[in-house]
């Protein structure tokens, strides 16, 4: 058997652990299994909402603990009990809504595992999102703002759906806005992010060191896109995947192959082992 490198690798979901088809690659499953059997600890953080990304950790066959909403949510895999659970206030979540509002921006409000959403059903990237992560939205009809302060909303993050092109834009007029308070990012190339300032990806990561004893310098960080940036500076080495967003490569250790071609094998072989 192989002799484990780095104790932790932690690798975000969507467009690098998975394809632009969304599916794993068979090499990167071998790959994984090979390095979780040889001692290695292997963990998923995703910008993705806890119900979504436990059918697909738990299909993978992992066990331990999985990062959800950009950092906020931290859960046991088997059972799905939380280990850490962060947020907005009511009041934090009503102020981030009303900033997307004066945009003229739709917004998804994420609130203890329920997904609120003021954008119109037939709209093409709520049904393609919905498609990828098997949540359906509930839409609110009221403006989201006073939704969420009416009824009380802790809210895990807010995020706003864009078509790519109008993507740059919103990052950084909400960046103008929120950025000093709030954690503005993209997870995709049709979603602006907003996440609390100290439940980032970085901040999963070196709490997943702690949680498994695993020295900093032991650890590595896999990503593609802006909310990747903390978690690939957190770790000993980042590694940013051939498809990453061009500020990503610019701040990581290494560029993989792309996701398309398995960039985990080619990681996992590369700096899991010896």
């Amino acid at each position: 058997m192989k002799k484990i490198n780095c104790g932790l690798i932690v690798s975000d979901f969507d467009s690098t652990l998975t394809t632009d088809e969304h599916t794993v690659p068979e090499n990167v499953k071998r790959a994984i299994s090979e390095y979780v059997a040889a001692g290695g600890i292997f963990a998923v953080c995703t910008g993705r909402m806890l119900r979504s990304i436990l059918p697909e950790v738990r299909s993978l066959g992992l066990k331990g603990v999985v990062v959800a909403y950009q950092g906020t949510v931290i859960a046991d895999i088997e059972s799905g009990q939380l280990i850490k659970k962060g947020g907005f206030t009511a009041a934090e979540a009503r102020e981030i809504c009303l900033a997307l509002e004066q945009l003229n921006a739709y917004i998804n409000v994420y609130a203890d595992e329920r997904l609120y959403t003021n954008i119109p059903r037939n709209n093409k990237y709520l049904k393609l999102y919905e498609d990828i992560t098997k949540v359906e939205a509930e839409c609110v009809l009221s403006p989201l703002s006073e939704f969420v302060y009416k009824n009380d909303l802790f809210c895990q993050k807010t995020a706003s759906l864009v078509s790519p092109r109008e993507r740059k834009n919103l990052y950084e007029k909400l960046n103008e806005k929120l950025g000093g308070k709030y954690d503005v990012t993209c997870s995709a190339d049709v979603l602006v992010e907003v996440s609390p300032k100290a439940d980032n990806k970085g901040s999963a990561l070196e709490f997943l060191a702690k949680h498994y004893g695993v020295p900093l310098e032991k650890t590595v960080a896999v990503g593609d896109n802006l909310n990747d940036i903390s978690m690939i500076k957190a770790a000993k080495t980042g590694v940013a995947v051939g498809n990453a967003v061009p500020e990503l490569k610019a701040a990581a250790d290494f560029v993989s192959v792309t996701n398309n071609e398995g960039a985990l094998a080619q990681i996992i072989e590369k700096f899991g082992f010896v």
